[in-house]
């Protein structure tokens, strides 16, 4: 069911209300925006999938109520970005919430999964893929992108049925109620202009003085670049902020010396820029921050890494769960150097499973072996 007038997504959002389940996903465009541009909403309860077009409704928030029941469990698989989409048009975040990617990665399958995979796994449907690169915004859409379309929300209900009953034979279903509360937190999609900074791509390059320019130019782009909804790197690109920040530049004439940014600024936001870099160098040293990464002062930590990996690689094994899903290599890496707080290894389910274990085995208390080719966990 294709809905393009108000009247008509009303009346599925009060049929929604007495289903248990709400599969969701949207088509978005990204190129040319800050912001998502939402081109599709894609939703399916237990007995029928429709898809609404956001250009013809007047009002989304009309699925508030629905979003919001407790009763309606909602489905996403890889989430995020439909999640940040609903927040913005919607107004709210929808509970309570299950992502059949997080899920899948207790039950034996790779991490990060796709749709199209997971679907073939464990409904055994292979979906057509030539639409996959359609752009959702031009109208009328065809028969065969609304048929793809649909397929992405119409498998989730039968898929969210069997991986929740395999997850309860195993009893790990209450093993995500940590990451899922995670997804449907608002501070998740809050965009913080002033750590921005710390993804710009070669800041490593960036002594601490530096790098207090850096935050300054990088916070500046983020809310121009919403201000103007357009792109980052139409904006500045990460590079020409980094170069800038690098050559200290305190002119226009020094700031125009990066390649393309005379092209970029116009002479009075260059003036912003090369004030921003100013204050940000002359600023005393309290008041720079703090590298993100292990600094090259930290101790060398690949032989605990070793151990660690090896150990990790185990559990995994052992239980059914990818890898990467368990620990990553740099949560693996903040644990060996000493670092406790806000480490996903070492919370809820990971924790019982191996992040125990880690701290363990770094404080010598456990040692691994091998034993017929197989890596043996004794206590010391």
């Amino acid at each position: 069911m294709y809905i393009a007038n108000q009247e008509s997504l009303e009346a599925f959002a009060r049929r929604a209300m007495r289903s248990s389940v709400l599969a969701v996903d949207t088509e978005f465009l990204r190129e040319k925006t800050y912001y998502a541009k939402l081109c599709l909403l894609q939703l399916a309860t237990d007995d029928e999938t429709v898809i609404v077009d956001p250009f013809e409704v007047e009002d989304l928030r009309v699925l508030a109520p629905v979003l919001e029941d407790g009763s309606v469990v909602k489905l996403f698989h890889a989430g995020g970005q439909d999640l940040e989409i609903l927040l913005r048009e919607v107004g709210t975040l929808p509970r309570p919430l299950f992502d059949t990617q997080v899920a899948a990665a207790l039950l034996g399958h790779t991490q990060q999964i796709g749709y199209a995979a997971l679907v073939h796994a464990e409904c055994g449907v292979t979906l057509k893929k030539i639409d996959s690169f359609t752009d959702w915004s031009r109208r009328p859409l065809s028969d065969s992108q609304l048929e793809y379309a649909a397929d992405d929300v119409a498998y989730l209900p039968r898929m969210y049925e069997r991986m929740r009953a395999k997850l309860v034979e195993l009893g790990r279903l209450s093993w995500l109620d940590r990451d899922f509360e995670d997804m449907a937190d608002p501070a998740r999609y809050a965009a913080n202009e002033r750590e921005r900074y710390r993804r710009l791509k070669r800041v490593s390059q960036l002594s601490r003085r530096q790098l207090a320019a850096a935050r300054e130019v990088a916070a500046w782009r983020e809310l121009e670049a919403q201000r103007r909804d357009v792109p980052r790197k139409w904006v500045l690109t990460d590079e020409q902020i980094v170069e800038a920040c690098k050559r200290e530049a305190r002119s226009i004439d020094e700031l125009f010396m990066v390649r393309g940014m005379s092209d970029r600024l116009s002479t009075k936001d260059a003036r912003t820029v090369v004030s921003l870099v100013s204050s940000a160098l002359d600023a005393p040293p309290s008041a720079w921050p703090e590298p993100d990464r292990c600094g090259k002062n930290e101790p060398n930590v690949d032989a605990e890494l070793d151990l660690m990996c090896a150990l990790v690689r185990l559990r995994a094994k052992q239980n059914g769960v990818a890898f990467p899903t368990l620990a990553s290599h740099d949560d693996l890496a903040r644990v060996a150097r000493g670092y406790r707080e806000g480490i996903d290894v070492l919370r809820g389910w990971r924790r019982s499973l191996v992040g125990e274990e880690l701290l363990r085995l770094l404080e010598g208390r456990i040692a691994l072996s091998l034993s017929d080719g197989e890596i043996k966990v004794t206590e010391v």
